[in-house]
């Protein structure tokens, strides 16, 4: 589908789901949401735009291929297991570290890097999938 209204109109459309995308996946430690979904939205987007301006234009626009993304986002849930052996707990156990700012407290935790590396763990995965199936013309076999 390389019509122009569609080539035209999608750079708008990744840029707002990517936004949704990570708004979804920080706030799905305390609402639902999460990494899975943020990633999935993310992933969506990145076949509209390979839709819209190919598979090269996605692979140059990435920098790095999909599954070092996902290899990337493997590497930062564990880490974020592991940070609560230092305290002496078992494993993913959730640690909650309050920084002030001004007036406020933000709360950080570990479910929230752990979200992240899910986000990044669907997102490469499913971008090297879709990438994969249009780079071959949606032909399997």
């Amino acid at each position: 589908m390389k019509t122009v209204i569609f080539r035209t109109i999608a750079p708008f459309i990744v840029a707002v789901m990517i936004v949704f995308a990570i708004y979804v996946s920080l706030r799905g430690h305390n609402e639902p949401g999460g990494g899975f979904i943020g990633g999935l939205i993310a992933a969506s987007s990145m076949a509209v735009f390979g839709m819209a301006s190919g598979v090269d234009a996605v692979r140059k626009a990435l920098k790095f291929d999909p599954l070092g993304y996902a290899g990337f986002g493997v590497f930062i849930a564990g880490f974020s297991g592991l940070l609560s052996l230092f305290t002496g707990s078992p494993f993913l156990t959730s640690i909650w570290l309050y920084l002030p700012v001004g007036r406020d407290t933000i709360p950080f935790s570990t479910p929230m890097v752990f979200d992240i590396g899910v986000f990044f763990v669907v997102f490469g995965t499913l971008t090297s999938v879709a990438l994969a199936l249009e780079d071959d013309g949606g032909a399997i076999g």
